[in-house]
């Protein structure tokens, strides 16, 4: 069944709201994946904080359309599925996690800090650590000396008692 002419602007809206904020679009072919594959990628993208849908290629060029991500626009060709994300990995890190267990997602492109990606360029992002994982590696390094500082005081503490014993 056809969309009619208010479905399809709303629609282009809400993209249009989704790719204002984003950092990151990424497009992958969805071609013979099955329901329950797509609703555990769906669920995936949830967790990421990612805007995952399956759209109509020509309501996706016109929700693009002067965007940084016009760049996109010639590959929007086939079955595809939309990974948007503000995380500048989280969209391309959700698809190529997926796509690593289920040969049927092919990644196909992606847009980033306006310009175009290819495959590889997608998974080069999405080989990038998150911005959580980059902040608990932070919180790691900045507890490290507050730490040792505390285990040598403890050392100390035992060393004056020995010695007062």
């Amino acid at each position: 069944m056809g969309l009619n002419l208010e479905s399809k602007k709303a629609i282009v809206a809400e993209l249009s709201a989704q790719v204002a904020n984003a950092q990151t679009v990424v497009v992958a072919e969805y071609r013979g994946i099955e329901v329950g594959d797509l609703t555990q990628l769906r669920a995936k993208a949830r967790l990421s904080g990612v805007y995952l849908r399956v759209l109509r290629n020509t309501l996706a060029r016109r929700a693009v359309e002067g965007t940084p991500f016009s760049v996109l626009v010639d590959q929007l060709t086939g079955p595809l599925i939309y990974s948007i994300s503000n995380d500048p990995v989280a969209a391309a890190k959700v698809l190529n996690d997926f796509a690593k267990g289920n040969e049927k997602l092919v990644l196909k492109a992606g847009a980033y800090a306006g310009k175009s990606l290819d495959k590889a360029g997608v998974q080069a992002l999405a080989s990038i650590p998150g911005r959580e994982e980059l902040l608990a590696k932070l919180l790691g390094v900045m507890q490290a000396p507050v730490s040792g500082f505390a285990i040598a005081l403890g050392a100390l503490a035992k060393q004056r008692e020995a010695a007062a014993a």
